[in-house]
């Protein structure tokens, strides 16, 4: 399996977080910022760490950024920054580009100038929190759009014993079993066969009306 290819820019909170969590996730990470020291912190978590100014496009261009995934734009204390890298790395030919706004202007431009996401990390977080305090069976929620999530939920007391088949997540519910996880291992091509239990947790992914029938989402 071809591993996944993304850049990050800017190595604020929120910049640090989506790398080091990429590259935990098995994928490439480059990372730009244009304080050394961020750039030290990180350099043995990630792939390659670059001190450079992340609105210069030659430098961009030699890191070979045409060549990945995706780039995480992590910059909203500077908006023009932020607005000129997203518009050098469409330009470079980057084919997703996700975004940080600081505010809904700040948003309405970076979409006018080629992001494909936005995100407001700060009240998305707060807004999961939320919700996880509200819905005990869960315990991490990521919402993909307004319809769709992925949950990772501990093995309900109805699954102890029951294997992934039997319950028939897809066939019933239309609900994917992305993987499972105990302790500290995780195996994303779970045996739908195997037995479940109680010690384990799942990881989840379908329409959230689909979510909700299974008493998992609120």
């Amino acid at each position: 399996m071809v591993k996944k290819e993304f850049l990050v820019l800017g190595l604020g909170k929120f910049g640090v977080s989506v790398a080091r969590t990429l590259s935990k996730l098995g994928c490439q990470v480059i990372a730009v910022d244009r304080n050394e020291e961020r750039v030290q912190d990180i350099a043995e978590e990630v792939t390659y760490a670059v001190t450079a100014d992340v609105t210069d496009a030659e430098v961009l261009e030699s890191l070979g950024v045409s060549n990945l995934d995706a780039a995480v734009v992590a910059i909203s204390n500077d908006m023009e920054a932020s607005i000129m890298a997203t518009i050098i790395t469409k330009d470079l030919g980057v084919p997703y580009v996700l975004a940080k706004a600081s505010n809904e202007v700040h948003k309405k431009i970076l979409l006018k100038v080629g992001a494909d996401s936005v995100v407001f990390p700060e009240t998305e977080m707060g807004a999961r929190i939320a919700k996880k305090m509200v819905a005990g069976d869960f315990v991490d929620l990521i919402e993909l759009s307004p319809n769709f999530s992925i949950i990772e939920t501990f093995t309900k007391q109805a699954w102890i014993g029951k294997t992934i088949r039997g319950i028939g997540f897809r066939e019933k519910y239309n609900i994917n079993v992305i993987a499972v996880k105990e302790n500290n291992h995780i195996d994303v091509s779970p045996d739908p066969d195997m037995p479940l239990k109680a010690s384990q947790m799942l990881v989840l992914i379908g329409a959230n009306k689909s979510l909700k029938e299974i008493d998992i989402l609120v």
